[in-house]
């Protein structure tokens, strides 16, 4: 039997949900690395592939609660998915969190109990 895939966190310290999700991994004892979209920022390539990973287009990672998104006005601006990853990865606060990825899985763990969605297989 082939031992599982470590899984990666894409976190904001801060953040309420990604601490949840934290926590909830140490309690059940998973191996786990963390990613800061802060302190360690991804650069468009990445994200773009992150994105993809997640199956969901660049519009559907956006966080619509950072102050940034209104202030944009990205509810009704056009934009194309490639303007949309370099501004996420210009402003990692635009970037839903936390995302969780494991192997060929990759989900945004929102609530954070979604996360044992990865956990189980």
């Amino acid at each position: 039997m082939a031992a599982k895939q470590k899984l990666r966190l894409y976190v904001k310290s801060t953040c309420t949900t990604c601490r949840q999700s934290l926590a909830l991994l140490k309690e059940r004892g998973e191996e786990f690395e963390t990613v800061d979209l802060f302190e360690t920022p991804l650069e468009a390539p990445a994200l773009q592939a992150l994105i993809a990973h997640l199956g969901l287009t660049p519009r559907e990672v956006l966080r619509t609660k950072d102050p940034l998104y209104a202030e944009l006005g990205l509810a009704t601006r056009a934009m194309s998915d490639t303007q949309l990853v370099a501004l996420m990865a210009k402003h990692p606060g635009l970037i839903q969190r936390p995302i969780a990825v494991r192997g060929r899985r990759a989900i945004v763990a929102r609530p954070a109990a979604r996360i044992a969605e990865l956990l189980e297989e």
